[in-house]
């Protein structure tokens, strides 16, 4: 993280160090983020000697760097001496997000059912698994640092490089081998790599690519990204039933969803091993009133038109799974068996009260493993968000 173009400072690095520890707030990112981290940003970015400002989040909360570059863009900072309130980013850009990955331990973890909790590294109502967080920590970074991989064997190694090449095609890798870490110039000459469409912390929505960075798509040692979309719906009970097919050899299965039963809403699905989280990503254009459309992304809007149909509008499926030896084939048969047939899609189009009616396990949200003591309505969020007041 660097000062923004209205701070001062001329040393790459500072002649000193001060170390200062800011602990959770009774157990809430959110709380430490707007009570501590983001007013010392602003006043670091003031200093003469600060040229880079780097933030180490400990390993339960790496997945946080998400809700972290977020606070930074929109939360603001109030009651700083000589700042006008607004958000950490006026005085401060996001360079870089790095994360480091265990060579041998990640690849374990991203396709097991362990939580958190079972670890021992849970918050206060984390549910989280452990390959939610190994992934997201991943998927969020500009520059991967790969520790110990010459623990691997030649095929697991390949196979671990296959992996990241799909998962983050556009973050550059460094790869250190032995027991030392990465010194101040190798970490340097990772970020010159980084290339000019790395996402510095932008934060993407339901609609944007999912094949972002233009990844490999042909098999490699047993990992391959597939590929669905369909221009029906999804019938709530049969997807739901499908859906076991995405926790056995895959790392990551994310996309837009059509539920017959929700027309309205755009249902955005994300796994990571063992874990799934179902969750509304605002209406479908052909569901926005007409000042809604007029303010909707013009992309969006663009590629919707390519596609649009005459009764359903721009409603449609489109998934990406990243698969580690499972059978792209019986995925592929698994979701095209969820969705409605023939009769079901004359119904979906004749019909919208009668389809309100059937079963939906999904209700308006869903968290997996399912959790039968739950009301079947329990929302669970699919994009960054601050539930913490």
């Amino acid at each position: 993280m660097e000062p923004g173009p209205g701070a001062r400072g001329n040393d790459l690095f500072a002649h000193r160090a001060v170390t200062t520890v800011h602990e959770l707030a009774h157990g809430c990112v959110s709380c430490t983020l707007r009570a501590d981290l983001l007013p010392l940003l602003c006043l670091l970015a003031t200093r003469d000697s600060v040229r880079r400002i780097v933030i180490a989040l400990d390993p339960r909360f790496e997945a946080e760097a998400e809700a972290v570059c977020h606070a930074i863009e929109h939360v603001p900072v109030v009651g700083v001496a000589g700042r006008v309130d607004g958000p950490a980013g006026r005085n401060v850009r996001i360079g870089a997000v790095i994360t480091g990955l265990d060579a041998q331990a990640w690849p374990v973890d991203i396709l097991g059912e362990d939580t958190l909790a079972d670890r021992g590294l849970a918050a206060a109502d984390d549910e989280r698994t452990v390959a939610q967080v190994a992934v997201g920590q991943v998927e969020f970074a500009d520059a991967v640092l790969v520790f110990a991989p010459d623990a691997l064997g030649g095929g697991d190694r390949a196979r671990l490089a296959a992996i990241l090449d799909r998962l983050v095609p556009l973050a550059p890798a460094e790869w250190l081998d032995g027991p030392a870490g990465p010194d101040r110039e190798r970490v340097e000459g990772l970020l010159a790599r980084l290339p000019a469409g790395a996402r510095r912390g932008r934060i993407f929505d339901a609609h944007a690519p999912l094949l972002r960075g233009r990844p490999p798509l042909q098999a490699e040692y047993g990992v391959q990204l597939v590929e669905f979309a369909a221009s029906r719906p999804f019938h709530p009970a049969r997807l739901h039933e499908a859906l076991d097919v995405l926790f056995d050899g895959v790392v990551t299965a994310r996309g837009r969803v059509w539920l017959a039963t929700q027309p309205e809403e755009v249902v955005w699905l994300e796994s990571a091993g063992g874990g799934l989280r179902v969750g509304g990503a605002g209406p479908w254009l052909a569901a926005m009133s007409p000042v809604e459309f007029a303010a909707a992304d013009p992309d969006r809007r663009a590629l919707a038109a390519l596609r649009w149909d005459e009764h359903f509008g721009d409603r449609d499926v489109s998934l990406t799974i990243l698969i580690c030896a499972a059978d792209p084939d019986e995925i592929r048969h698994a979701l095209h068996w969820a969705l409605v047939d023939e009769d079901e899609l004359r119904q979906v189009r004749t019909a919208p009260g009668l389809v309100a009616q059937w079963e939906d396990p999904f209700g308006e949200w869903h968290r997996d493993p399912c959790d039968t003591t739950e009301s079947e309505g329990a929302t669970e969020a699919a994009l960054p968000h601050d539930t913490h007041e």
